[in-house]
């Protein structure tokens, strides 16, 4: 299939309204505003929330505490993934990205207790689960927890 081949799915393209062109059009004279009031008139604009001068929901509402934009979303990296880096190796947060086993890394890593490991690595991580630590020390390594970057 090619580019040029696609079809658009019956249905799911309408037309556009063409308001204001007649009393025939079924769309004419007060073009889909309806009679009177606010959003009849000419320049109505109000802002999103704003609920005809009643107090915002937004502002009617308690607010307690302080909530993070971003939250800290660790990424997780399975312990059977890390079998692809040689004995000895100092296993960081960008040497796990740069490998491709973690992508977008935001706030760091957490390493989780998945698979076997058969390697002697050092891991210097943001977050480890007990059982990614345990496996990690059965194998001869040691897990080093780092603070944020």
């Amino acid at each position: 299939m090619k580019l040029h081949e696609l079809k658009t799915t019956p249905g799911s393209r309408r037309p556009r309204k063409r308001v204001g062109r007649g009393m025939g059009s079924g769309m004419g004279k007060t073009s889909t505003a309806g009679h009177k009031g606010q959003m009849a008139r000419s320049g109505h604009k109000h802002k999103p929330g704003f609920e005809g001068g009643q107090m915002k929901l937004i502002r009617r509402i308690p607010k307690r505490g302080f909530k993070s934009l971003e939250p800290a979303r660790l990424t997780p990296v399975h312990v059977g993934e890390l079998n692809r880096f040689a004995d000895g190796t100092e296993v960081t947060e960008a040497l796990l990205e740069e490998a491709g086993l973690a992508r977008n890394v935001r706030r760091g890593i957490k390493l989780l207790g998945d698979g076997e490991l058969k390697r002697r690595l050092k891991v210097c991580v943001r977050a480890c689960s007990v059982s990614a630590r345990a496996k990690i020390e059965a194998a001869g390594g040691t897990v080093e927890l780092v603070v944020g970057r």
